[in-house]
């Protein structure tokens, strides 16, 4: 909407439609799930792309709001993800969350490396990234995303109108756990958090 690409999520008008993955607004509940699993308020760090300055500006709010102290390092590309963790771990960070970035997404193997090399427990938006040996993520499925937007793109193939068809947002959001990292990071995960997990990875 903010670039004018549509003019309502119920009602996109035009040639645009699709799905939101909405997943800046889950910031703060990603903040709250990485304190609760350290069972302690440790100071965290942001891993952020500059170059999204919505969710830079967030972050911002979030830490105004919430009288936290949070840290951002940031990285455009591979070369800038080694400097940023050197700059969150300066900083004494307990943890970081690292945000929805398509660059980070490609990047999940040398990001999950370089969390375990720093022992840093790192939050990440995706079950790809436990899935690789990462901490814990909080999001939507992108499968089950990538498989509304196949139905669109099947719709409008048959004859449906982009400007008809309301721009999805995800209802469905996963706790995934990944067990042998935390042990790893010598974290033991609290029965609560264990109980609340759609999926724990041994």
């Amino acid at each position: 909407m903010k670039l004018g690409l549509a003019k309502s999520f119920a009602h996109p008008g035009g040639n645009a439609t699709g799905i939101s993955m909405m997943t800046a607004r889950l910031v703060l509940k990603r903040l709250e799930l990485i304190q609760e699993l350290l069972q302690q308020k440790a100071t965290v760090g942001f891993l952020v792309n500059p170059d999204n300055q919505d969710l830079l500006q967030e972050i911002d709010e979030i830490a105004r709001s919430t009288g936290r102290t949070l840290k951002v390092a940031k990285a455009r590309n591979q070369d800038e993800l080694e400097p940023a963790f050197r700059h969150l771990v300066s900083a004494q960070v307990g943890a970081v969350l690292v945000s929805n970035d398509a660059i980070f997404f490609n990047l999940r193997a040398q990001l999950v490396a370089l969390a375990d090399r720093h022992s840093l427990p790192a939050s990440y938006e995706f079950r790809e990234f436990p899935a690789a040996g990462g901490l814990m993520t909080y999001g939507p499925s992108l499968v089950a995303n990538f498989e509304k937007a196949g139905t669109y793109a099947a719709r409008i193939l048959g004859g449906a109108r982009p400007e008809d068809l309301p721009i999805q947002q995800p209802t469905e959001f996963n706790l995934v756990l990944n067990s042998a990292t935390a042990r790893s990071l010598g974290i033991e995960i609290p029965p609560s958090l264990l109980a609340r997990a759609d999926e724990v990875i041994e």
